[in-house]
């Protein structure tokens, strides 16, 4: 495999940029359409697109890298049949994906970054920081990778993996583009879900950009000062604000937005946290998705129990804010919400 180092990647290109390169090259228009659909089925190589012709190839593959992913690691839930793959990146970097089942269809949850730069306390993918962020190519080849080993259709994907989305806007939307462009996978946008712990430009920006695309948004406290505790990204954009970005999200895109709980037991679980969270979202267009904390290594923060939080969810619906708790996937494989990091074990 060629390092990504010396030569840029044939995949970092957007369309319009291939067609140019095709078209310096005195190659017919559709050579554009014929390599990007290969790269939209994670095709390993040049060689392997059958269907140029061989002295096309030999060129391309002297003048761009033709990076890869590989799976190093794959685990399987005893208990509910969860699959999280631990890749290789071009440079030695390494990222985490995890194929879930639902009732309504399998979903891919992919990685934005390696590592995160947010720091969230509860969280093991901020655990070391950030690294760098990952290509539209390298989401775009968790997903292949992820549907060539499970042999199994995939209806949605979520990027609530390793990384903060919005903090890499421009290669998200790359990805989010190849995904739904009828030459890549052709996937709808309102079956991609983009997750951001609350960076209020990138929300504001996503509701231009993606009305179709659904939106999660990690709030964790229902006061300013709770979750600045917790969360570093609430000093840049306080509760307040952020709540507003959302009130604007759903206006311009008339689509439900998530907020998704974390309930750390003794801090944030109790009735009183429960109404104050029904008092801040009312009557925004919204659902509440309660998430006991997952174990984390490193981290000595603990979750709450299923009764409180079937509890919570039940103040909640009362006060008139929809609420479920999620299903807990994948934990015995450290593949649950906000378990992923750059496994290096």
């Amino acid at each position: 495999m060629k390092s990504c180092n010396a030569m840029k990647d044939l995949k970092d290109h957007t369309r319009e940029e291939l067609r140019e390169i095709f078209r310096s090259l005195g190659e017919p228009a559709y050579r554009e359409q014929q390599v990007f659909r290969w790269m939209a089925r994670g095709v390993e190589s040049v060689g392997d697109m059958t269907d140029l012709p061989a002295r096309l190839r030999d060129s391309l593959s002297e003048h761009f890298a033709f990076g890869t992913l590989e799976v190093e690691r794959e685990q399987v839930s005893k208990s509910d049949g969860t699959r999280k793959f631990l890749f290789r990146l071009p440079d030695g970097q390494k990222v985490e994906a995890v194929f879930m089942k639902y009732s309504y269809g399998n979903t891919l949850c992919l990685s934005t970054q390696v590592g995160c730069a947010m720091g969230c306390r509860f969280c093991a993918s901020g655990i070391d920081g950030k690294i760098r962020d990952l290509a539209a190519w390298e989401m775009l080849y968790q997903y292949t990778a992820c549907l060539a080993k499970t042999g199994e259709p995939v209806s949605h994907i979520v990027l609530m993996g390793m990384g903060e989305p919005f903090d890499n806007y421009g290669e998200v939307s790359k990805f989010l583009h190849a995904m739904h462009d009828p030459d890549g996978i052709g996937m709808s946008y309102r079956n991609m879900t983009v997750s951001t712990c609350g960076l209020v430009p990138g929300i504001l920006q996503f509701s231009l950009d993606f009305p179709q695309a659904g939106l999660a948004v990690s709030l964790h406290a229902a006061s300013q000062e709770e979750r600045l505790a917790i969360m570093p990204v609430a000093q840049a954009w306080p509760l307040e604000e952020l709540i507003e970005a959302c009130k604007t999200y759903t206006e311009r895109t008339r689509r439900r937005i998530t907020f998704e709980y974390a309930l750390i037991s003794g801090a944030n679980d109790d009735d009183a946290h429960a109404l104050q969270l029904a008092e801040l979202l009312k009557g925004m267009l919204c659902h509440v998705n309660l998430i006991p904390l997952n174990p984390v290594s490193d981290i000595a923060l603990a979750g709450s129990s299923r009764d409180r939080a079937v509890r919570f969810a039940e103040t909640l619906e009362r006060k008139g804010i929809p609420a479920t708790v999620r299903r807990q996937l994948g934990s015995d494989i450290d593949a649950a919400c906000g378990q992923l990091r750059r496994n290096t074990l």
